[in-house]
């Protein structure tokens, strides 16, 4: 295993000197939550429609301008009409 190991560190450039013994786990994990933070994955279809997160983003919120527009047109009317035909 060990020669595994130095196979993949011959790898990387020399001035990228990873020293994993000074590695803290979960380093930003309560700041992840204080600040909050949404992740999505996409699946491979999609994700070739998108160049970057800025274009998705553009995308979904072309999306809901179009769900605010067309939702006012679906909503029915709170008055409530009498029985008769006008």
């Amino acid at each position: 295993m060990k020669n595994g190991r130095q196979q993949i560190r011959d790898e990387f450039r020399p001035e990228y000197d990873f020293d994993y013994s000074k590695a803290v786990r979960g380093k930003y994990y309560r700041r992840l939550l204080q600040e909050g933070s949404n992740v999505a994955v996409l699946e491979r279809d999609v994700a070739r429609a998108f160049r970057d997160s800025a274009a998705v983003n553009e995308a979904l919120r072309s999306l809901l301008r179009i769900t605010r527009s067309t939702r006012r047109l679906t909503t029915r009317s709170s008055q409530r009409r009498s029985g008769a035909i006008p």
